[in-house]
C-alpha cells in the first residue's frame, strides 16, 4: 500500500540572521495549500522497493527528510514561492501502487501551475515522475481522436544525469534499474516520441547490451570520462540541441553520477563519476531553457552518507535549479 505522510515542517530549521534580506529556505518555504500561487513544490518519494528489487543497498526511503534538512539552511534567492507537499510513502514492496500515487499527486501539482521537485527515494521514482507528466498532458487534451492525439503528442525530453542507463528489461522485475525502459514502452504504446539523454554514464557499470539498447532508442549519450572542463561548452551545446527538439523537459538526477568522494551516500558509489562543478552547469543549462517542467533527485541514502556530503550536494543542485524562478 502507498500512503501520504503528513507535511512535517519541523524539518525546516536553521539559523536566523538579523540583517535585512538574510532569509534562508527554512524561513520562506510554506506547506502547500489549495490555490497557492505558482511556485516550486517539493514532494518526497519514500521508497526503497525498487532498490531492493535491483539488489542494491537500501536506505533511500530516508532521503527526502535528509534532503529537506540540507536545503533548510541555504540562503534564499528565489523570486517566487516554494512549498512542501509532504511525502508519498511506499509500504513494503508496494512499488507500483506508490508510483501511481506519486503520479496522481504530480499531475495535480502540474495542473496548479507549479514546478514539482521530487525528493527520492530510489530511481524507480523516474517512472512515477514521467507518469505524472503523461497524466497531466493527457488531461489537457482528453477529447482528441487517436490520430489527433498522436499528432498532438507532447515531445517530452528526458534528461538523466546518471552513471547508469536504467534501461534494464522490465519484463521479469520492475526496479530502480528499469524506469526508462518502462517509459520507452509506454511511449511506444501511446504513439509518443521517446527522447532520452543520459549524461555521466559509466561504461564500466553498464553492459554491452545496455549500450546497444540505448543506441537503438536514439539516446544522447555522454560518458563520465567525456565530461570535462575542456569539453563542457561543447556538451552544453549538444544538450541545447537536444532540448531544441523538445516541447518540455523532465530532468532526473541520480546522485550516483557524482564521484564517490562527493556522493558517498548512494546505493552504488561511482569510482569515476562527474564532479558537481561540471554537473551544476549542465543542470543550469536545462533550467535556463525555459522548458523545464519536472525534476527529481534520486538515490540519496543517508545511512551511507559521510558528513552529509551527498545531501549537501543534492541540496546545492536543487538550490541552483530554482535560483531564477
Amino acid at each position: 500500500m502507498a500512503a501520504d505522510s503528513p507535511i512535517d515542517m519541523s524539518l525546516w530549521q536553521g539559523r536566523i540572521d538579523p540583517e535585512p534580506d538574510s532569509d534562508r529556505w527554512h524561513q520562506r518555504i510554506q506547506p502547500l495549500a489549495d490555490n497557492a500561487p505558482p511556485g516550486c513544490v517539493l514532494i518526497g518519494f519514500e521508497s526503497d522497493a525498487g532498490v531492493a528489487r535491483n539488489q542494491g543497498r537500501t536506505g533511500a526511503s530516508e532521503g527526502p527528510g535528509a534532503l529537506r534538512r540540507a536545503l533548510a539552511p541555504l540562503a534564499w534567492h528565489r523570486k517566487g514561492p516554494a512549498y512542501d507537499a509532504g511525502n508519498v510513502q511506499c509500504n513494503g514492496d508496494a512499488l507500483e501502487t506508490t508510483q501511481q500515487a506519486l503520479a496522481d499527486r504530480l499531475a495535480s501539482i502540474l495542473t496548479a501551475g507549479h514546478l514539482p521537485i521530487v525528493l527520492g527515494g530510489g530511481h524507480e521514482v523516474a517512472y512515477a515522475s514521467w507518469r505524472g507528466l503523461a497524466q497531466f498532458f493527457t488531461r489537457e487534451e482528453p477529447e482528441l481522436e487517436d490520430s489527433e492525439a498522436k499528432a498532438a503528442a507532447p515531445r517530452i525530453g528526458i534528461i538523466n544525469l546518471d552513471a547508469h542507463f536504467d534501461l534494464r528489461d522490465p519484463v521479469h522485475v520492475r526496479s530502480s534499474g528499469t524506469p526508462f525502459a518502462q517509459i520507452a514502452e509506454k511511449c511506444q504504446a501511446q504513439g509518443w516520441p521517446f527522447r532520452y539523454a543520459c549524461l555521466g554514464v559509466s561504461r564500466a557499470a553498464n553492459t554491452q547490451g545496455l549500450f546497444k539498447r540505448a543506441a537503438e532508442l536514439g539516446t544522447l549519450i555522454r560518458e563520465d570520462h567525456e565530461i570535462s572542463a575542456l569539453r563542457l561548452e561543447s556538451i552544453i551545446r549538444d544538450l541545447q540541441r537536444f532540448i531544441a527538439h523538445c516541447d518540455h523537459v523532465y530532468l532526473s538526477i541520480d546522485l550516483d553520477v557524482l564521484p564517490a568522494a562527493e556522493a558517498p551516500g548512494v546505493s552504488a558509489p561511482a569510482s569515476h563519476g562527474v564532479a558537481l562543478a561540471l554537473i551544476e552547469p549542465l543542470a543550469e543549462a536545462i533550467r535556463d531553457s525555459g522548458k523545464l517542467r519536472l525534476v527529481d533527485v534520486a538515490e540519496l541514502n543517508p545511512r551511507l552518507d559521510i558528513d552529509n556530503r551527498t545531501a549537501r550536494a543534492a541540496a546545492r543542485l536543487i538550490h541552483s535549479l530554482t535560483l531564477n524562478s
